[in-house]
């Protein structure tokens, strides 16, 4: 089986929300609510990708050094493996802003269950909840 590696992070806002984008029509699992992340690309480290993808998809700018490893998901859909560390990020310049037409959605820890989200990120709720 494919395993595909995606890095996501918890941006963590000063009120202890966090930020969830909405997968945009024509994504697999569309209309679902994710952590923001991506794809790691060859040669790439998953803080790199993720530094990247914040910059593309929200126009936001953070540093390694910001992104604090917090768990991981591990989860097999029908083609294939999905491995994703997910970070927690409280420090980062600029205003996220949707640059992929996807909904934006700063969510309090209690209130992440109500938002439908792929399969990986279910598990990551609890974990990120009692963290916060």
């Amino acid at each position: 089986m494919r395993i595909v590696l995606v890095s996501a992070v918890a941006l963590i806002d000063p009120e202890g929300r966090v930020l969830l984008a909405q997968r945009p029509e024509g994504k697999s699992m569309a209309g679902l609510w994710e952590f923001p992340g991506g794809k790691v690309e060859a040669g790439e480290t998953p803080e790199a990708a993720l530094i990247r993808e914040l910059h593309e998809e929200l126009g936001i700018d953070t540093w390694a050094s910001c992104l604090a490893p917090l768990t991981f998901a591990s989860h097999s859909y029908d083609d294939f493996h999905l491995l994703m560390p997910l970070f927690a990020c409280r420090k980062w310049k600029g205003t996220p802003m949707s640059r992929e037409g996807q909904a934006l959605k700063w969510v309090r820890a209690a209130d992440l269950r109500n938002y439908p989200m792929p399969p990986a990120d279910v598990p990551l709720i609890p974990i990120l909840r009692d963290w916060l």
